[in-house]
Parts: C-alpha cells; sequence; structure tokens
C-alpha cells in the first residue's frame, strides 16, 4: 500500500509539475492550516450543506463501517468519478487516519477542487459521534 501511495504521488507531481512547484515555493505556514479541517469544523460544514466529505478509503472499508453523510470514492477510482463531486462546495477528503486523505486533497487542489482533508480521521469522527451526540448531530443536519 505504501509502494502504491507513494507512486500516486510521483505520478501526480510529474502531470502537474509545474503547478506543484508554484504549489510548493508559496507553501507558507497559511497554506500548512488552510490544507487540514477538524471533525467539529468538518461537522458543522457538513450539517450546514457547505460541504461534502469524501471517504477514499476502498468500498470494502466502506462497506465495513460508514459515516451516513459520506460519500464513497476511493482514492484510486478518483480520478475518474470528479464529476460526483460538488464545486460549489469544499470538498473534504477523509480515511481513518489522514495519509490517503491528504493525498487526495493534493490531487483535487491540483485540478483546482477547494480541498481540505479531516487532520483527526474518520475514527476521530466516529468517536465524537457516540450515542446522543450521533443523534445531535442528526437532528440538527436535518
Amino acid at each position: 500500500m505504501k509502494k502504491t501511495l507513494l507512486f500516486l504521488i510521483f505520478i501526480t507531481t510529474l502531470i502537474h509539475a509545474e503547478d506543484f512547484d508554484t504549489y510548493l515555493k508559496n507553501f507558507d505556514y497559511k497554506a500548512r492550516k488552510e490544507m487540514k479541517i477538524s471533525t467539529y469544523e468538518m461537522l458543522e460544514l457538513v450539517a450546514n450543506n457547505e460541504a461534502q466529505l469524501i471517504d477514499i478509503r476502498f468500498k470494502e472499508e466502506f462497506e465495513a463501517w460508514s459515516m451516513g453523510f459520506a460519500k464513497n470514492i476511493p482514492l484510486n477510482e478518483l480520478p475518474k468519478r470528479l464529476n460526483e463531486l460538488d464545486k460549489n462546495k469544499l470538498i473534504i477528503t477523509a480515511c481513518p487516519h489522514n495519509d490517503r486523505a491528504n493525498i487526495a486533497r493534493m490531487f483535487l487542489y491540483l485540478k483546482g477542487y477547494r480541498v481540505r482533508y479531516l487532520s483527526d480521521g474518520l475514527l476521530r469522527t466516529a468517536d465524537t459521534l457516540r450515542g446522543d451526540r450521533a443523534k445531535e448531530f442528526i437532528q440538527e443536519s436535518k
């Protein structure tokens, strides 16, 4: 898996080398902050219909457990499924931790999307939405 992720980064870098060079030259503390989003920020934006949560895990992972408000587009399918993303909303990429989500974020950023990755991951989101908090979130998002 690690080799696959590195290969994807390498290919994306080659395809968008000039854009990526510019991105790196302009990278600063503000850019670092703006590439991430916390669970609490994400939940608020999703509840207000201002963001689209994209779970980039493999289909089998998503089927085993998922957030009911996330759309599953596995990382390896992302290039051919861009038409499923809402360009009018902030796209938030997510996985259990944040490694694949950050790769997806970089890919989408280089494609011109407003995108951030869920910095504390889906595991934190699942923990945050336990018990009464899950019920409250669902009620607020309706």
